[in-house]
């Protein structure tokens, strides 16, 4: 029995209801109690409470999610090294429009420590203010000295939903 079988009896029934409410005559001629369409429905379907799953649950898979992001090798990485601030910004958005588009997790940013630089270190800053822009980028930091330490930034992805 498909929902349009139940919207069916449900017209039918509700129909009958004139003639004597919830009663419907069997083959015999005898008189059996009906069951709601409705019901006789859920009973072979059975119900999907969304609302029982604990939210805990769903908390639980981020941050294990996060937890084996922050440990994970980059997928990917972008050296900054030598761009100037504007060049730097248009190279991570198509990178991270690209990242996005791959479905990859975790990306690298190699922008350097700033040592050659006169004042601060712009494309750390740059970096950074890109981060906190991007709709894409979730949590960030520095990785281990052998993949950029305090001259690198790693990016933790939002996962995406296909399609979008």
């Amino acid at each position: 029995m498909d929902f349009g079988d139940i919207l069916d009896a449900w017209d039918k029934q509700t129909a009958r209801a004139g003639k004597k409410r919830g009663v419907i005559p069997s083959d015999g001629g005898e008189e059996q109690r009906s069951v709601d369409p409705m019901t006789a429905w859920l009973r072979v379907n059975g119900v999907y409470d969304k609302d029982a799953e604990s939210p805990e649950a769903g908390e639980r898979q981020a941050a294990e999610r996060r937890r084996r992001l922050r440990t994970k090798k980059p997928d990917a990485a972008l050296d900054l090294h030598g761009l100037t601030r504007d060049e730097a910004w248009i190279a991570m958005e198509t990178f991270f429009e690209e990242s996005r588009m791959k479905e990859l997790e975790k990306v690298l940013l190699i922008h350097g420590k700033g040592n050659h630089s006169e004042g601060e270190a712009v494309l750390r800053r740059a970096v950074l203010q890109f981060i906190e822009k991007c709709p894409y980028a979730g949590e960030s930091g520095h990785p281990a000295v052998e993949l950029g330490g305090s001259g690198a930034t790693w990016v933790l992805l939002k996962a995406t939903v296909h399609g979008k």
